[in-house]
């Protein structure tokens, strides 16, 4: 490197170098002398770099609510009556399904989860059938999914199959009027039991809509909607197969306040002595009743303006009617009179409730 050094008034020197060599210029002098140039990362970012750097989620990550609403599982705890309703609707089962298929059944419950609706579908075999279930008294839908095993199992019972035989199946076959009639009846006996299991809960009735053998066809709530999935496994001795029972959180929205109860007892709080009781103090409660002769709107002016000999006129006479109010609500209409030295009333008619709300 040369430099030259000039003066100025004798004072001060300033030095005139000649610029640095550019990484270009570097990289052209190592070419010239038979070398590679080293490889040097790129300038430019692209966007997960840069977003790394300034500490914003990647892809799959989710801060705050995206975390809640992209997360596979959901609580059932917050409804834990739940687990009375398919306690009893086990019991309700193993006895109906022994009146249907009249074999040995058992039913075991064998879990209950809560699920993503569209995650559920997705599970849901080819195989199977999907059942779509409507509360009437609740408007709004529910799910049974019957799989393939306990279909063949449930036609081999009804059609007089012998027991310890091997399952013919056929895989991708579609299932035949006779076998559809027969799961159908199986279904509507479920839901009877169903109905009954939660009878002490609140009085609904579930109806079979339609079967289903592919699920595209049987969605009843949005995918990402929480639901409530109880896995049941029904043996009838060497055969059986597991049924499933969904039912979205939004169809056990009507009882939800039920169902958050943690302890109920056969009457659900109810107690028939103290209920007999106070019907009966009813009925010699006293109440305080009103007989209006007339009434009349001033403005306020008027009424500021009364004082002692002030008249108010009213447009009635001695044989108008009267009405009858009991805490501010009319009741009776009456007609004025005298016993005695007292003024008393006689009750004429009735005032209809929709004329009272007036």
């Amino acid at each position: 490197m040369v430099a030259s050094m000039e003066r100025f008034d004798g004072s001060e020197a300033r030095t005139n170098a000649a610029p640095p060599p550019t990484i270009a210029a570097a990289d052209d002098w190592v070419s010239s002398a038979g070398g590679a140039p080293p490889e040097r990362p790129s300038a430019t970012l692209n966007q997960d770099e840069i977003d790394s750097l300034l500490g914003r989620p990647t892809a799959g990550e989710y801060p705050g609510i995206h975390s809640i609403l992209n997360s596979p599982l959901v609580s059932y705890e917050r409804l834990p009556m739940l687990d009375v309703v398919f306690d009893r609707l086990v019991r309700l089962m193993s006895t109906g399904m022994r009146n249907f298929t009249s074999d040995n059944v058992e039913v075991t419950l064998e879990s209950v989860t809560s699920v993503r609706f569209g995650e559920y579908l997705e599970g849901v075999p080819g195989s199977a059938m999907l059942a779509v279930v409507k509360a009437a008294e609740w408007d709004n839908y529910g799910l049974l999914t019957i799989d393939a095993a306990l279909i063949y199992s449930i036609v081999d019972v009804l059609l007089g199959g012998r027991r310890g035989t091997a399952e013919m199946r056929v895989e991708g076959r579609p299932y035949t009027t006779i076998e559809r009639s027969l799961v159908q009846r199986m279904v509507q006996a479920v839901l009877a039991d169903l109905s009954a299991a939660f009878e002490p809960v609140s009085q609904v009735s579930f109806r079979l809509e339609r079967l289903e053998t592919n699920s595209r066809f049987a969605t009843i709530s949005r995918p990402s909607n929480a639901a409530i999935v109880a896995r049941l496994r029904i043996d009838m001795e060497e055969r059986g197969g597991q049924l499933q029972l969904l039912l979205p959180y939004a169809t056990l929205e009507p009882v939800r306040e039920v169902l958050l109860q943690m302890f109920m007892g056969e009457k659900f709080g109810r107690d028939p002595i103290w209920e007999a009781h106070l019907a009966q103090e009813l009925w010699s409660t006293e109440v305080e009743m009103t007989a209006v002769m007339a009434e009349r709107d001033l403005p306020l002016v008027d009424v500021f303006s009364l004082q002692v000999g002030s008249r108010i006129m009213f447009t009635v006479t001695a044989d108008c009617s009267v009405r009858m109010h009991c805490g501010g609500v009319p009741m009776y209409t009456a007609k004025m009179g005298r016993r005695g030295s007292h003024i008393a009333v006689q009750i004429e008619d009735r005032i209809p409730k929709t004329e009272a709300e007036r």
